[in-house]
């Protein structure tokens, strides 16, 4: 049986209405100036949120002010959003930094994004495909994991050629988004690219 509070006990106040420190103000306001150093927002824009924000009270009325722009991840870092355009994208043939969250767009030109030559210290990777007109194509060192469960195949469907060997300590990667006309392949390197490793390994 649940006990009941006394009527003159205060109840716990929802998310959106509890108080906003100046390290939350603070917090927003950098990601306004981001934004807007990113070309996502305009300088009349940053200016009236901003106003908002240095005098918002409540988590409610600074989540307001940022609800359409990219979430930042657990590491700090804006989403990495790749675009297969008309003549397609590739990333990953030389060393790059991972961030937490990659979003690729296959469009006409398809993207394919290469794991095979990073060193990334995090534990997963969350990867949002949508294979669009030209497909996605994503690569993964035989010692890491993909979670598929969360791509939806859609006309394109979605291709699985990855292995269940995934070692302990190495990342996951965790798949979700749409195979869309192309479809999304994950899968290992094939017999050419691990030529190229062999001749030119990576240096971590």
């Amino acid at each position: 049986m649940t006990a009941e509070l006394p009527e003159h006990s205060p109840r716990p106040a929802p998310a959106g209405e509890l108080r906003a420190s100046h390290d939350d103000r603070e917090t927003v306001v950098e990601q306004l100036r981001d934004a807007a150093a990113e070309g996502r927002i305009d300088l009349d824009e940053l200016g009236s949120r901003l106003e908002v924000a240095l005098k918002a009270k409540t988590h409610g009325e600074l989540a307001v002010l940022t609800a359409d722009l990219p979430k930042l991840n657990s590491d700090g870092q804006s989403p990495l959003v790749l675009r297969g355009g008309m003549h397609g994208v590739s990333r990953g043939s030389g060393r790059w930094d991972v961030p937490g969250h990659v979003v690729a767009y296959g469009g006409w030109g398809g993207v394919k994004v290469d794991f095979t030559r990073v060193h990334c210290r995090l534990t997963e990777v969350a990867v949002e495909a949508y294979g669009e007109m030209a497909g996605v194509t994503i690569v993964i060192p035989d010692a890491w994991g993909a979670d598929i469960s969360g791509l939806d195949p859609g006309v394109g469907g979605l291709t699985d050629k990855t292995t269940p060997d995934r070692l302990p300590g190495t990342p996951l990667i965790r798949l979700t988004g749409a195979g869309g006309m192309a479809g999304v392949v994950i899968r290992h390197p094939n017999r050419w690219e691990r030529r190229k490793l062999r001749r030119n390994p990576p240096m971590f």
